[in-house]
């Protein structure tokens, strides 16, 4: 029986459907308004790049959030997506046994 995954939204994907849309933002506008070119953000919101620093900081400042949960969220989707592409390194890797004194 093949396990069903959840869904995993990529950050670009957040922005877009818990910031632009209910604040009836355009993506020109934003990149405007942060600095960020507008061809990056739309390759942000197609899911085809990452969240980095510099972004993370440009929209925690216009967002008035924390960057670092702009980070976050992409650290989230980069591990998840990690663990559902490499699922033998589980087989692989022994963890360290500490022994009782």
């Amino acid at each position: 029986m093949k396990t069903k995954l959840i869904h995993n939204p990529h950050p670009g994907e957040i922005l877009a459907e818990d910031f632009l849309t209910p604040l009836g933002l355009s993506r020109y506008r934003l990149a405007h308004a942060t600095g960020i070119p507008e061809s990056r953000l739309s390759r942000l919101v197609r899911g085809e790049v990452a969240i980095t620093a510099d972004t993370a900081y440009r929209l925690g400042l216009f967002f008035n959030v924390s960057p670092q949960n702009w980070l976050n969220l992409q650290n989230a989707y980069d591990l998840m997506e990690f663990e559902r592409h490499h699922a033998s390194i589980r087989r692989q890797v022994k963890p360290l046994v500490h022994k009782a004194a």
